[in-house]
């Protein structure tokens, strides 16, 4: 069911390996999506509430008449929330609360010279629009992961969107519910593309815009944050979910097969990957996958995934070529499930988040870790970082020299601005002090 690929020996022998293309992902085209979302987006652009409405009947098959979730809806959501689900919830907040609330950030004078500072000053993003995804599965888990941070932080205007179901109009009950326990009142009942406009935009007199749009989804709402980035802030384009395990002769193969199983579920694109320097390892791993992919739930969805090219087992020589490997692939997930899992763990540069150890399963993080899950997918964590406080932060230097300061490093300007053939920009110290 899942495919291998052998790099034992090959390094001896001499070759040249690149292990970004020997672990390939899941063919994901965001420009060929943008093709489809430019007009939605557009459309949305010009006619506002009425595109909202029409999109929304074609896509989502809903008729709406208030894009706006009521708030009674809202309130009736959570009083009907199953209470163990309520109780899931509320531990999942206090946790991210907990992780998030040592992210908070602490304004930073420097004194350059006597009389000369620099402040860098962190200020929230004053509007936000949070997108949860309600396609293949539903996520109040992404609900908790884009807010928690986002009121960290101080953010004071957050509106959520999110699809809605067909036999209510409205977003999935426990996505409501979640919502309510967070405290946000704000929330539309719309998915997609014109979702990412509508926030965008803004509806006169129905939304207000927004500056920043947080949140995952599929290639068309990746698509559209590329599309509408300079109008609005975006954090990133999500891809399809991805784990990676790096593991060896130790790892209890039922913990690896149910992890790579565990991200399968999400989507026929996800990717599972096996990192090991053990054989005996990887054939357990196999049989265990068969195993458990026939007993589990989405069981064609799971196993499409695992048989995708996007997905595989690497046998590596040692644990050093495993980590080469990992680190060239910069998984979203990446777990360690070797020997002194710590120490390997340690040394990984490239992961959205790591988990060590078999008693940190990527589930875990998921939902209750603490820790966000909103990550860097498609080997992004080689540049960027996962949802956090910083996400809806944006750092402010405050310039203040007094005349002394000044004064003493107006040479200095003049002199640079002469060099780059800016004459006006040393005039303007000039002029400070008559020397023009």
């Amino acid at each position: 069911m899942i495919r291998r690929i052998d790099l034992r020996g090959r390094l001896a022998a001499g070759e040249s390996l690149d292990y970004r293309t020997l672990v390939p992902r899941a063919p994901i085209d965001v420009e060929a999506a943008l093709d489809a979302v430019r007009p939605i987006c557009d459309d949305v652009r010009h006619r506002g509430l009425a595109a909202v409405k029409e999109l929304t009947a074609r896509f989502d098959g809903v008729e709406l008449t208030d894009v706006r979730v009521p708030q009674d809806a809202i309130d009736s959501a959570s009083e009907r929330l199953d209470p163990r689900v309520r109780s899931a919830l509320e531990e999942s907040i206090r946790r991210a609360r907990l992780v998030h609330g040592d992210q908070r950030r602490t304004d930073v004078t420097t004194t350059v010279v006597p009389g000369g500072t620099v402040t860098e000053r962190w200020i929230p993003v004053e509007r936000v629009g949070l997108y949860v995804p309600g396609g293949l599965a539903v996520y109040p888990s992404s609900v908790v992961m884009n807010v928690v941070p986002a009121q960290v932080a101080g953010v004071g205007s957050l509106a959520v969107a999110s699809p809605p179901q067909r036999d209510t109009g409205l977003p999935h009950p426990t996505i409501l519910a979640a919502c309510a326990l967070l405290g946000v009142t704000e929330v539309y009942a719309v998915g997609g593309a014109q979702a990412l406009a509508m926030f965008a935009y803004g509806i006169q007199g129905t939304v207000e815009p927004v500056d920043l749009v947080t949140g995952p989804g599929n290639v068309y709402v990746a698509a559209a944050k590329r599309l509408l980035r300079g109008v609005v802030g975006i954090d990133a384009e999500a891809g399809p979910t991805e784990i990676a395990v790096l593991a060896d002769d130790t790892a209890d193969p039922r913990h690896v097969a149910a992890d790579l199983i565990s991200q399968a579920e999400h989507d026929p694109l996800a990717a599972s990957v096996l990192v090991t320097d053990s054989e005996a390892l990887a054939d357990a791993v196999t049989a265990e996958l068969d195993l458990r992919t026939k007993a589990t739930k989405h069981d064609e969805r799971v196993r499409t995934a695992l048989s995708g090219e996007q997905s595989g087992i690497v046998l590596v020589d040692d644990l050093e070529q495993g980590l080469a490997v990992v680190d060239a692939y910069a998984a979203e997930h990446l777990e360690i499930q070797t020997r002194d899992a710590a120490a390997v763990a340690a040394k990984v540069k490239h992961a959205g988040a790591v988990f060590v150890g078999p008693w940190s399963p990527v589930s875990l993080g998921d939902y209750a870790a603490g820790s966000n899950h909103v990550l860097p997918t498609g080997g992004s964590a080689r540049h960027s970082s996962g949802l956090s406080v910083q996400t809806f932060l944006r750092g402010v230097h405050v310039v203040h020299y007094d005349e002394a300061a000044l004064r003493d490093i107006a040479d200095d300007v003049r002199a640079l601005a002469n060099a780059e053939d800016l004459p006006a920009h040393g005039e303007a110290i000039a002029a400070r002090f008559g020397d023009e």
